[in-house]
């Protein structure tokens, strides 16, 4: 080898040396400064995770601070992805076997999208305490598989109160996208009705977070922070636990009654499938008790309610016990309706208390005939005694006379005074779906007539009509809980309260975080002179002997209670049966609403249930519903 050719040699390789630093400075220069930033922000991206974990929810207390729902402890079995990684075809087919479920199953489980890679997935809850003591004892089969303690809603006093507590669900798309920015996320539960629906922000409390530092393997390698969840607050309500059982136990007793009851005129026996029960503080709106049947247990929703049980609750033959008959029923009101229109009928001067009509049991409007319940003559009956007795003829008077003296009175006399009452319109209660109700008015006719002429050929009123709505009947509905509302307003003197379910928020040291305030709607204008004799008419009732009520309160020995009972039509159905009422009358705590579907007269069976109630809030011996005689 030549000397030259040993310096070309040296040249070549100094060139190629001088490249390959120059090229390496170029790039650390590039990573260190030109692109420093996205780097930074993908290494801190790839080493800390954050896992989420979800608090206890608040309690809900009654209105004595007894539990209505708590937490309780499930014993579960998670799964690690990450630790499992590796050991699927061992472990998958073992924990199966061990859970008593398919192996497809438990992929889907370990799957479940709603759970955080990092985050441990719960794959069975409740789990056998043999099966936990196995998984203890034979832990080196299960890697990736440990045991754990969540929190799950309970309810101590299993079914009851259900429809107003309400119950607890995973979180769908629909919620999740609303509540996004109140930092939920897949997977968490969220009250999705009754009060765990509406105090939702109130019970949900601050979820837990915990950072972690990971490698390029997606293992963990420390904790870097936690901040621990907390849990929600408290709301104690305004029901009574004592009062909530005494109304459902004198609903159900009230309809198993009535089903051994038989109809008069059809000899079949009640079906009695459906009833609601609502108590009210009439002094400040207050629900004490809200009772709807048929019911169902709230439990059956933690951990996911199975769809065969879920399917039987959305099948008809079931009466639909998810709904809350006291805010979504919606019923003719019958004669406890005749309350609205004795206080139109005194408050325009139309009668007064010493106006008389004589009721021959039938009275004929137009081309028809309108009747007492059996044809009945009650004679010469003013506003008082109409009222204690039910006479349909005098307040057919009344609603005949309002119509044909419309230029004088005005078209809704009737109606007006009806939603003074807060009768066809939602209370406000802070519970979802509230139905609205109707009152039926010359517009309303003719609205319904332009949707549905197939269902409302006539789209004009007549007097007819009028006739129907002084007793209750026709096209108005309203809900059980607006009849209680505008008892209670009547029982007050006037003022219409928003019923209100919850009393105040309280953190877990029992410290009150704010009261949930009274609201007055409305006043109603009830001087003496129309509100004394109407007293009258309701005290009537329960104590006349010819009162619709006098037989369901015979011997009654509480307070003293005044009240209506009615009796709606519905055309192919048996009647609905209703009570509505306050006590004591003289200043009244209590006004209560009863309305049993398809169970006969409201004197026979829905006054005997308020009969049943009001003697446990007078502090009486209660003795089972016993059926009365009664035509209304």
């Amino acid at each position: 080898m030549t000397t030259e050719n040993s310096r070309l040699r040296l040249a070549v390789l100094g060139v190629v040396v001088i490249s390959l630093f120059a090229a390496l400075f170029a790039r650390l220069w590039y990573l260190q400064v030109l692109d420093s930033e996205t780097f930074q922000l993908q290494a801190e991206q790839n080493e800390a995770k954050l896992v989420f974990e979800e608090a206890p929810r608040g309690r809900i207390l009654d209105r004595q601070g007894r539990v209505l729902v708590d937490n309780r402890v499930s014993e579960a079995i998670t799964v690690n992805r990450v630790e499992l990684k590796g050991h699927e075809q061992e472990v998958i087919p073992r924990l199966a076997a061990l859970l008593g479920i398919s192996e497809a199953e438990l992929v889907k489980r370990i799957a479940d999208p709603r759970y955080s890679h990092y985050k441990p997935v719960p794959v069975a809850e409740d789990v056998p305490e043999e099966k936990i003591v196995y998984l203890k004892e034979h832990r080196a089969d299960f890697p990736g598989v440990d045991e754990a303690k969540l929190a799950r809603r309970s309810y101590p006093n299993g079914t009851l109160a259900a429809h107003l507590l309400g119950y607890v669900g995973e979180i769908n798309d629909t919620e999740l996208k609303s509540r996004d920015e109140k930092g939920y996320r897949l997977g968490e539960s969220i009250g999705k009705s009754g009060v765990e629906q509406s105090y939702e922000e109130d019970l949900r409390g601050e979820q837990g977070i915990t950072k972690l530092q990971v490698d390029s393997s997606n293992r963990v390698l420390q904790t870097l922070a936690r901040r621990a969840p907390v849990q929600g607050h408290d709301v104690q309500l305004t029901i009574d636990l004592d009062v909530q059982r005494l109304a459902e136990e004198s609903l159900v007793r009230g309809l198993e009654a009535a089903r051994r009851d038989a109809d008069r005129e059809t000899k079949k026996n009640f079906v009695a499938p459906a009833g609601s029960v609502v108590v009210l503080d009439p002094n400040d709106g207050s629900v004490l008790a809200m009772a709807s049947y048929p019911t169902y247990d709230p439990a059956s929703f933690v951990n996911g309610i199975s769809p065969d049980v879920f399917r039987t609750m959305q099948d008809p033959a079931s009466y639909f016990p998810l709904n809350n008959r006291v805010v979504q029923g919606q019923y003719a009101p019958g004669s406890t309706f005749k309350l609205v229109t004795a206080t139109a009928a005194m408050r325009k001067g139309l009668v007064n208390e010493r106006t008389t009509f004589d009721d021959h049991g039938e009275l004929r409007v137009g081309n028809r005939t309108f009747r007492n319940a059996g044809s009945y003559p009650w004679g010469r009956v003013n506003v008082t005694r109409a009222l204690a007795v039910s006479s349909d003829v005098y307040f057919y008077t009344l609603g005949a006379s309002f119509w044909n003296q419309r230029s004088q009175y005005g078209e809704t006399v009737i109606q007006d005074t009806a939603k003074e009452f807060g009768l066809g319109e939602k209370t406000g209660i802070p519970l979802a779906s509230e139905a609205r109700g109707r009152i039926s008015d010359p517009e309303g006719r003719k609205r319904l007539h332009e949707a549905r002429p197939d269902a409302f050929p006539e789209g004009r009123w007549f007097a007819g009509d009028n006739v129907n709505l002084s007793i209750g009947q026709g096209e108005t509905v309203v809900t059980p809980l607006q009849l209680g509302v505008s008892y209670a307003a009547f029982a007050n003197g006037g003022t219409v309260h928003q019923p209100k379910v919850a009393a105040r928020i309280l953190r877990q040291d029992g410290t009150v975080v704010r009261e949930v305030p009274s609201v007055t709607t409305r006043k109603v204008d009830l001087p003496a002179n129309v509100r004394t004799p109407i007293v009258a008419g309701l005290r009537g009732a329960i104590t006349d002997p010819k009162g619709t009520a006098h037989g369901a309160f015979a011997g009654f020995d509480g307070f003293p209670v005044a009240g209506k009972t009615g009796t709606a039509q519905v055309t192919g159905k048996q009647d609905t049966a209703i009570f509505a009422g306050f006590g004591p009358a003289n200043a009244p705590q209590y006004a209560i609403s009863v309305i049993m579907e398809e169970s006969g007269f409201g004197g026979s069976v829905a006054a005997p249930v308020a009969r049943r109630i009001f003697a446990g809030l007078a502090g009486k011996p209660v003795g089972d519903v016993q059926l009365a005689g009664g035509v209304d």
